[in-house]
């Protein structure tokens, strides 16, 4: 190695404070060496500064060295990363006609997508799998190579996709780089596993179609989705989950269990039946009833003209997610169906004035939303066109950023709780599309995570994920089997009261400007109760239940004392029904069962007689309890009020066969 200044030598902190010099330019994977035999054995990459190389790569700065092992969350999407790799050298080996796209890791797993003229079969994926378990014992190394822009148009000259994204490199200094594992080359930055033998314990999961880079107006790929894991058990825990979250699906459990509908005369937006419009209901008064001492509820119009966006930033960002309405006036699309409350709000505010003493002030309002979501994006209650959000905006004073915080922390957190639902905190910061100052921006991210560090809750950083007008908090909660949804929301604001010249009059007299905090707890209603209905599984705890009990005479004989139960239930507020069809007590009990009622009380001679019911709790199989009627009113009046979670049927088939 020549001789090199230490002025130019790169410095390197490794944990234990130590250093190592460096020449630019040195692979990683010579310093892990350097280190000890046995840890570059174990070493999947390696991060400076918190940036994850692989061992392949040139070190270029100084900074913070850590070695990465399999033990750190971050080798995952390594691994995945070169899973994807490895599926495209498979599918090139029996495909060589298939154009590459691109293949990244992602949350769950990874995917690449290809170019090829007829779809891919669950054959031909089942093939690609069995070809990349030979790719993986034939242990190829991953072999990193930087290269011209010419020399990279030469290597891909029969991959127009690829050719298309090299012409993104014209007149930048970006460093352009290719791996090799065997016979396959690939553009790619990393980084990777060191060869194909770390991808021991993954899967093929499905496919699907893909717009080149996104766009619509593109060529359809075929995308194969994957997944993959360092150890067997927790490959075979997330298919498992895989197979638990299609029984799951809320667009199944929907429909079979009777709660919405969704028609093509009104794409991407709900049909709620009878069950499903007593279940909204319900879950809306329940977040009526925590917010109605703190917060102030409104109602506003659903249509504005485009100076209201126009002020608040929407018509420039936003305008193409927008339903625009031809303002007949005008000849010209100036009007607009709201896709969010905010500039609503603060219209409303900025109407009259305000002290310093009454704030902060929290609007609140329910108000139905439309955002011009593509169509091929649509997918059951989770991404619609047509939606309502439980959304608040809040009027403070600076010096009250760090006790609403957590006022609205607390408020968000308690409320997943009563789902069973664990979230984590998120903090987003300044996005590229954003408005406002970069001192408005500076103020806004510092007062928003000082007053989430007071908290003392941990969180994760989000950079770049801000909404467009300010950094925010973000709430991603895990359900019953797993999986993360992003739900609420904290959004720290100070570029609506300068756009809206909002004002509150302070201790001096004089006029100041307020902070404005953009808060949701469930996002929207539909997103969250698909969330429900998978979490849990279409069981609803009893309080949510859309029908809470049904009442099940064995004959004719027992129906007006079956009735006589039901009245007395619904005087309590219960939601109870009747089902005294012609039919079989199996087959109603079974539909029950199907239909995940939370309970079924038989009424027979003995329970007319001793005023009782043969009890069937769900998940408690074929067990019959018999209790009073008093018993059983207290009971279910009592998992209303504290709003029980049900409790999960393995926990209760081994509370039965203990006792």
């Amino acid at each position: 190695m020549p001789s090199v200044s230490s002025d130019a030598l790169i410095v390197l902190t490794l944990p234990d404070g130590s250093t190592r010099e460096v020449a630019p330019g040195t692979l990683a994977r010579d310093v892990v060496g350097s280190i000890g035999a046995r840890l570059l054995q174990a070493s999947v990459a390696v991060a400076v500064d918190g940036e994850v190389q692989d061992l392949m790569t040139p070190l270029r700065k100084s900074g913070a060295f850590v070695v990465i092992t399999d033990k750190d969350p971050r080798a995952l999407a390594v691994l995945r990363h070169s899973g994807a790799h490895i599926l495209a050298t498979a599918v090139r080996r029996l495909r060589p006609d298939a154009k590459i796209g691109f293949g990244p890791a992602i949350d769950d797993g990874f995917y690449y997508d290809f170019e090829v003229e007829t779809p891919f079969t669950p054959e031909d994926l089942a093939a690609f799998e069995a070809e990349m378990k030979k790719v993986v014992a034939e242990k190829y190394p991953f072999m990193r190579e930087e290269v011209s822009l010419d020399e990279a148009k030469v290597r891909f000259a029969d991959d127009p996709l690829k050719l298309e994204r090299l012409a993104d490199f014209e007149g930048t200094d970006e460093v352009i780089s290719t791996y090799t594992d065997g016979p396959f080359i690939d553009l790619c930055r990393g980084p990777h596993v060191p060869d194909t033998s770390h991808l021991k314990h993954f899967k093929l999961l499905h496919t699907a179609g893909a717009y080149w880079r996104g766009d619509v107006k593109r060529q359809m790929l075929q995308r194969i989705y994957a997944t993959a894991f360092f150890k067997k058990d927790e490959l075979e825990t997330h298919l498992h989950n895989l197979e638990e979250a299609k029984k799951r699906d809320h667009r199944v459990l929907g429909k079979s269990l009777g709660l919405f509908q969704i028609f093509p005369q009104a794409p991407g937006a709900a049909f709620w039946t009878p069950k499903g419009t007593q279940l909204y209901n319900t879950l809306e008064g329940f977040v009526r009833e925590r917010q109605k001492e703190a917060f102030q509820e409104i109602k506003t119009p659903l249509l504005y003209n485009k100076k209201l966006w126009e002020q608040s930033g929407h018509w420039g960002k936003y305008k193409e997610n927008m339903f625009l309405v031809l303002d007949n006036e005008t000849g010209e699309h100036d009007m607009s169906l709201k896709p969010m409350n905010c500039p609503s709000h603060h219209v409303l505010y900025a109407s009259e004035k305000h002290s310093y003493r009454e704030l902060p002030v929290r609007y609140v309002t329910f108000d139905v939303l439309h955002r011009n979501e593509l169509s091929g994006a649509l997918s059951g209650l989770t991404r619609v066109r047509q939606f309502s959000q439980d959304d608040c905006h809040v009027y403070l004073r600076e010096d009250q950023i760090e006790s609403e915080v957590k006022f609205l922390m607390d408020f968000i957190l308690s409320y997943y709780d009563t789902f069973g639902l664990t979230a984590r905190l998120k903090f987003a910061t300044r996005p590229e599309q954003r408005i406002g100052s970069d001192e408005l921006w500076d103020r806004a991210e510092g007062a928003l995570r000082a007053a989430l560090e007071s908290t003392g809750r941990e969180y994760e950083m989000k950079e770049g994920d801000g909404a467009f007008y300010g950094p925010k908090i973000d709430f991603d909660v895990t359900d019953s089997i797993g999986r993360a949804w992003q739900l609420g929301t904290i959004q720290l604001d100070y570029n609506a009261p300068e756009r809206f010249d909002l004002s509150y009059t302070g201790e001096d007299n004089a006029p100041h400007r307020p902070v404005v905090i953009h808060r949701a707890v469930s996002g929207s209603f539909e997103r969250f109760i698909a969330i429900l209905i998978e979490h849990f599984g279409g069981a609803f705890p009893v309080w949510l239940a859309p029908e809470q009990v049904r009442v099940i005479p064995i004959a004719i004989d027992y129906n007006e004392h079956a009735q006589a139960l039901v009245t007395r239930l619904k005087a309590h507020g219960i939601r109870a029904t009747l089902d005294a069809r012609n039919e079989t007590l199996n087959y109603r009990v079974r539909e029950g069962e199907v239909e995940k009622v939370p309970y079924m009380c038989v009424i027979g001679r003995r329970e007319a007689e001793e005023q009782t019911v043969a009890l069937r709790a769900r998940g408690g199989g074929k067990k019959q309890d018999i209790l009073s009627q008093d018993a059983f009113l207290e009971r279910v009046l009592e998992e209303v009020r504290t709003r029980a979670l049900p409790v999960p049927a393995e926990k209760a088939a081994a509370a039965e066969a203990d006792a």
